[in-house]
């Protein structure tokens, strides 16, 4: 016999009773919780009334009345307390009742399992979980979203001034925003996080434009970065972690991204006056702050490159003028790059913008001739102060080192790097040949750097200089030796000669001198030597280049005079006559007029009258008579007798002008063997570009 089914009303009361009680639990009258006798008996009854035969299947009109249950309860309990409360109190109420709401539809979920199991799955209708949750959001949530927003809002913004929040209420609050959406974030975002977003870019707006009047950029950008920091924490306390972006983005744009330019060149006070003043602390806020923008960086960037050219620009103009200028120059140039590099290094985090920036400052100033002099000349001046014995640059070898390091990181800024590098080799020949170099090691040590920034090409020939020296010493040594035998051949000369290589070295100035008797015995010798270990190679003696030490005997005492062969050659004259002329002189010695006059001029008109002139003035002219000063006296038995200084700069530009045109047409050369065929503008455009490294091409 089959069950008595249960109709619709009977089993609702039953239900009816049982949500009644559900509502004192909530309210804190009836218990905690149904007890399991009558938990089975409200199961039971709705698991009959869905498992009757039609037409006692009650399942559709039970969904119904679930549904129905839930908006009563929200309309008249709900719905009214909400109402009666205002700002936080209206939050707490809510959490409060969306707590409730949450165990209410819980309850009923499990009473109604059955019905969720079979009948909505089969229906395909919204589980009763989510059916009640919807119910919330269509009466409650939908009606006070705009309030409750702008509540939070209005707190948040207190907390922004300063004041204590209740942080908790606040994330049990949007933590409804996010159960509300049942898996999705669509109800938190638009209910709450766009109005969020917006009243925190109106915030940030008025504050800068307040902060923007009142406060330098340094403080303006720690207020700023304060700000971030405080809205990254807000995220971690109570706001959702997919507003991190958004709220950051909003906040960066209003207090830095409209203001980018007015923060930058703030008077007296923006990114240049902080260059200016070291103040690396606030510049590496600066970076971190521009950094987060779009293309924030391209413009502290360009700030700074513009900075660099202006400090390197009041730095020719102040050097200009001064004594020693062009040494000056180069060690305050290095100076500004070392400073720069670090702003670069410990502000900016070595980013690739600002080391691009700072080259091309340095190569607009860098490239601008100074007192008269190219940058090319100054450095190569600069190295030979550094490596010359007795320089103005006393260094350690540390020291040295790290210079020579900063010089060639200067060197790359110039264009000219071939002049360069004709003038240094000019330089360094004298040092290597009048023993003026103060450490062989330091020599090897900048070549080597400038091997490796510009390759073996850059040095291959002031390298071939270094071993020819190394060569000279040691056949020196075998020159000695073989001289032994004969030490009485002839006493009174010590010779020193010095083999080089033609390719390598600088083009000398020299012509045929007649050397005195003395020279010539030991000339010859040498020549007769040379030739017994060399069998193909010729000699081409360069006397301009050479030096002799000679012995004067005055009235007072003997005194040792150091002069250049020319000189000595000059002076020995005068162990064969007591008056020359001019044109004796000349005659004589096969010497042309002009360096007949800067001869007699170091050795009659200058600081060390060797030589009495007669007429006594100053101006050497081919009337001139000329004798021996046996009165000459100086406190010091050894003396220099230097040569009037020549020239030299024209003649080594003419040179690299002549390479340089070499240069191109091995360019073009090697270019046309690859590509066979090409058009001329193509041709031009790669010449240009392979020759780039060694000097620009106009």
């Amino acid at each position: 016999m089959e069950p008595t089914p249960v109709e619709l009303e009977t089993g609702w009361r039953d239900m009816d009773a049982g949500v009644a009680r559900l509502k004192r639990i909530l309210h804190g009258v009836d218990g905690v919780s149904f007890s399991s006798q009558e938990y089975i008996h409200l199961y039971t009854t709705i698991f009959n009334m869905c498992t009757q035969k039609p037409p006692h299947d009650y399942s559709k009109q039970l969904y119904e009345r679930y549904k129905k249950t839930l908006e009563d309860y929200i309309k008249s309990t709900v719905l009214p307390s909400m109402k009666e409360k205002h700002g936080e109190f209206l939050l707490r109420e809510l959490v409060q009742r969306w707590k409730n709401h949450k165990v209410m539809v819980r309850w009923l979920s499990r009473f109604f399992h059955y019905l969720d199991r079979y009948y909505v799955s089969r229906k395909l209708l919204l589980p009763l979980r989510e059916l009640g949750m919807s119910c919330f959001h269509d009466l409650v949530f939908s009606e006070l979203k705009t309030t409750l927003a702008a509540i939070i809002i209005d707190m948040v913004d207190h907390e922004r001034d300063g004041q204590l929040i209740d942080r908790a209420l606040v994330k049990d609050v949007l933590d409804i925003y996010v159960e509300i959406g049942r898996g999705s974030m669509a109800v938190y975002e638009q209910d709450f996080e766009e109005a969020f977003c917006k009243g925190t870019a109106d915030y940030y707006s008025k504050k800068a434009q307040t902060w923007m009047l009142e406060d330098s950029c340094a403080e303006y950008m720690f207020k700023a970065e304060e700000c971030l920091q405080k809205e990254k924490e807000r995220v971690a306390h109570y706001l959702h972690s997919t507003t991190e972006p958004k709220l950051l983005l909003e906040t960066l744009s209003e207090l830095i991204s409209k203001r980018a330019e007015q923060i930058l060149n703030k008077e007296n006070s923006g990114c240049r006056v902080l260059l200016l003043d070291g103040k690396t602390e606030d510049l590496s806020r600066m970076y971190r702050l521009f950094s987060k923008m779009d293309g924030g960086l391209s413009q502290v960037s360009q700030i700074f490159k513009e900075h660099v050219n202006e400090e390197g620009m009041s730095l020719i103009k102040h050097v200009t003028d001064a004594a020693n200028s062009r040494k000056d120059f180069v060690r305050k140039a290095i100076e500004l790059h070392q400073k720069h590099l670090t702003y670069i290094t410990n502000c900016f985090q070595n980013q690739t913008a600002f080391h691009k920036a700072l080259k091309e400052a340095f190569e607009l100033f860098c490239n601008k001739d100074v007192a008269g002099c190219s940058s090319a000349e100054s450095l190569a001046a600069f190295c030979d102060n550094i490596l010359r014995k007795g320089g103005s640059e006393k260094l350690s070898d540390e020291a040295v080192e790290e210079t020579l390091d900063k010089v060639v990181n200067i060197l790359t800024y110039i264009s000219d790097k071939d002049l360069f590098v004709e003038f240094h080799r000019k330089k360094l020949g004298k040092r290597l040949l009048f023993d003026r170099s103060a450490n062989n090691e330091h020599e090897l040590s900048l070549l080597s750097k400038l091997k490796q920034y510009f390759g073996g090409q850059f040095t291959s020939k002031m390298e071939g200089m270094l071993t020819d020296m190394a060569t000279a010493r040691e056949r020196q040594t075998k020159f000695e030796a073989y001289m032994d035998p004969w030490p009485e051949s002839c006493p009174r000369v010590d010779l020193s000669v010095t083999v080089l290589t033609t390719g390598f070295w600088p083009s000398y100035k020299t012509f045929n001198i007649n050397l005195p008797t003395e020279m010539i015995k030991f000339v010859e010798l040498y020549k007769n030597f040379y030739n017994e270990n060399q069998k193909h190679r010729k000699l081409n003696w360069i006397y301009s280049m050479g030096s002799c030490n000679i012995i004067a005997r005055f009235e007072a005492r003997p005194v040792e005079l150091i002069v250049t062969t020319y000189q000595a050659a000059l002076l020995l004259l005068f162990n064969e006559a007591d008056r020359l002329s001019y044109s004796d002189i000349v005659t004589q010695l096969n010497l042309p007029d002009d360096d007949a006059v800067r001869l007699l001029h170091s050795l009659s008109c200058a600081k060390y009258k060797i030589l009495d002139k007669e007429p006594s003035n100053r101006t050497i002219s081919p009337s001139d008579m000329f004798q021996f000063n046996d009165k000459f006296t100086d406190k010091m038995r050894r003396i220099k007798v230097p040569l009037p200084p020549t020239d030299e700069k024209k003649k080594v530009i003419e040179d690299v002008n002549k390479d340089r045109r070499f240069s191109i047409d091995a360019s073009i050369v090697r270019i046309m063997k690859s590509r066979k065929v090409m058009s001329h503008q193509q041709l031009v455009t790669e010449c240009v570009e392979q020759l780039s490294r060694m000097f620009k091409v106009h």
